[in-house]
């Protein structure tokens, strides 16, 4: 009793005072742009000076790591500077202090408002929302079950022929972030789409004015799916979506009123950053990590977070199962030079949307890496399971013994690293429910650049493997060791398929089309970015009948030719916007989400910080003249 007592004092102490010290910290940092990377790599600095303490079994009355996660980041700041903290925050420097509340806190520092009410861009009136399915619409990651990412011409309302008269309608800023990266879902005229603040908006999809906002409890860079609801009251339609704290929602589509919310992990390293799949009143939820930079910090027991797929009923949220990507429960295997605990097995984060196969009553997706060793045989792997009671179906593993943490470069660092480091392939992107040759198939885009066609009838046999990527030559900027190894191009976040070719961006820059029914790559094309020029389109791809489109990291959007990959149209995002809503707006890396089509409109969020990205908060809505 004394020490929950003395817990819950504590969290108290540091909940209080903050909004002195908050509006201090909004008045000297308001010009400063946040960036995602405080989000991810926060999580280094508080291990290294925090979890001696917090998290340490021996030292009970420290608030945990999750009771932390409880707080708001102001909160946390606040303790750090000014608070029961101050000692240690004493010991960082302000950016570190800064880095360690985003990350606790899930979202950036709140420096002015960003809910619907408080936008001068509020809409007139909120009439009855249709049906879903009853207009033209892009619903969730891959616009429909297989995730092909293929607009049909009838949703689309665009093509080759009048793609170069896109013009910029209106950008839409997103309050206090620094990275728009989650992807806009448009359906029944409206958009929806979340912030890494954890805003929820529903806007306009012609005029980009506000119908409301819902404040999540961290950060949310999935794709919303709206579907069906029953049993809560006047709500007909929700959207779904997960957070950075591993906490699901359903919000009514209409109002923005919360309806349920389901926490899916109590490991506090653990999120959800895919898009839910959501089919029958089934909501297929993958869950992912950041444990993988856990590896810096010898004080911090690792590693424990195991990824899954997780079945809520769409009405209640009730947890329907849940299937780890490894079987077995992590246990302590030994000890660290620090005699920290070490824990295994664990990883095979699921970073992508499951594809549903109704057929089969299937769900496939793809795995992580592994964080201990020997990696498991489910990590780098496609997984199936029955979408009724999450049973394993089969598993085809793409990569072995891919065992990877971040700050492991060679035995420098022993204390948590894995003998046998990387090479950090995963396979990142959702899985594509096509055909080969009249039969089912998968097809699997890889992170070095391999793509596999495998038999979703036959305990995903392969059919076929080939390679989009080009091997690119060492880089010989300053810095570069001797002797460094080629690095691969290969897919990151996401190709698209039409009936017979998929197509696919690739981290080393340019766009590949492959043959469906064989693998034979068609064409390999960088649409006029020269080959010393470093730019990522590793960016989800989107395909409409005779057009792609592609993001770079150098901020440009493409629209190229599906027939040969040749320029149709670009439009460079990395520049301040006017904004309808009259917030700071400006654009930055197109690195993550893909571009969403629909009814002759194209909707993209512009801005993803993550690992050197440039900074953005911009939502564009481009429209045929």
């Amino acid at each position: 009793m004394f020490n929950a007592s003395f817990r819950r004092r504590a969290i108290a102490a540091i909940a209080v005072s903050t909004l002195s010290v908050a509006g201090q910290f909004a008045a000297a940092h308001a010009a400063e742009p946040l960036s995602t990377n405080d989000t991810e790599m926060g999580f280094v600095v508080f291990q290294k000076s925090c979890t001696a303490c917090h998290g340490n079994p021996a030292i009970e009355r420290a608030p945990t790591p999750a009771q932390l996660r409880a707080l708001a980041p102001e909160k946390i700041y606040t303790a750090l500077t000014s608070g029961v903290m101050k000692t240690v925050g004493d010991t960082l420097s302000d950016l570190q202090r800064r880095k360690v509340a985003v990350s606790l806190g899930g979202r950036p520092l709140e420096l002015v408002s960003g809910a619907a009410r408080d936008l001068p861009n509020r809409c007139a009136r909120n009439p009855l929302m249709p049906d879903a399915a009853s207009r033209p619409g892009w619903n969730g990651w891959g616009a429909g079950l297989a995730n092909s990412r293929f607009q049909p011409a009838e949703q689309a309302g665009l093509d080759a022929s009048n793609v170069g008269r896109l013009t910029l309608k209106w950008a839409f800023g997103l309050p206090n972030a620094g990275s728009a990266y989650a992807q806009p879902t448009v359906v029944a005229g409206r958009v929806f789409v979340g912030s890494e603040t954890g805003e929820v908006y529903s806007l306009d999809a012609q005029t980009g004015c506000v119908y409301w906002s819902y404040r999540s409890k961290a950060g949310v860079r999935n794709a919303m799916t709206i579907g069906p609801v029953q049993g809560q009251g006047a709500a007909r339609q929700a959207v779904y979506y997960g957070d950075l704290m591993a906490n699901v929602y359903a919000l009514d589509a209409q109002t923005g009123r919360l309806l349920w919310t389901r926490k899916v992990e109590r490991n506090y390293t653990q999120r959800v950053t895919a898009a839910p799949a959501l089919y029958q009143g089934r909501l297929y939820v993958p869950v992912s990590s950041w444990e993988e930079i856990s590896a810096a910090t010898a004080s911090y027991p690792c590693c424990t977070a195991v990824g899954s797929v997780v079945a809520l009923s769409a009405n209640t949220g009730r947890q329907l199962w849940k299937t780890y990507v490894i079987p077995e429960r992590p246990r302590i295997v030994g000890h660290n030079a620090l005699g920290t605990a070490r824990w295994a097995p664990a990883g095979g984060a699921v970073w992508n949307t499951p594809t549903l196969d109704p057929k089969r009553r299937a769900i496939y997706f793809g795995t992580g890496d592994a964080t201990t060793y020997p990696a498991a045989a489910t990590s780098d792997s496609v997984m199936a399971l029955n979408m009724d009671t999450g049973r394993r179906l089969w598993s085809y593993q793409v990569l072995a013994n891919d065992s990877f943490l971040v700050g492991c470069p060679q035995a420098e660092q022993p204390n948590n690293c894995p003998p046998v480091q990387g090479p950090d392939y995963d396979i990142p992107a959702s899985v594509i429910l096509s055909t080969v040759n009249g039969r089912d198939a998968l097809l699997v885009g890889t992170k070095p650049g391999d793509i596999l066609a495998l038999d979703p009838a036959d305990q995903g046999k392969l059919l076929w493997q080939s390679r989009a990527s080009l091997v690119l030559a060492p880089s010989d900027a300053p810095g570069t060791p001797p002797g460094a190894k080629p690095k691969r191009s290969g897919v990151l976040w996401g190709g698209a398929a039409s009936a017979d070719v998929a197509y696919y961006g690739l981290t080393g820059g340019g766009v590949a089309a492959m043959r469906i029914n064989d693998g034979q790559r068609l064409w390999y094309s960088r649409f006029g970015v020269p080959e010393a020029q470093t730019v990522s389109h590793g960016a989800a791809t989107t395909a409409i009948p005779g057009v792609l489109f592609l993001g770079g990291s150098d901020g440009r959007f493409n629209a190229v030719s599906s027939q040969d990959g040749s320029l149709l149209w670009q439009f460079d995002t990395n520049i301040e916007f006017d904004a309808v809503n009259k917030v700071p707006t400006h654009g930055g890396s197109i690195s993550s989400a893909g571009a969403t089509v629909v009814d002759g409109r194209v909707f993209v969020g512009s801005g993803y910080s993550v690992l050197g990205g440039i900074p953005g908060n911009a939502l564009l809505m481009f429209e045929r003249d």
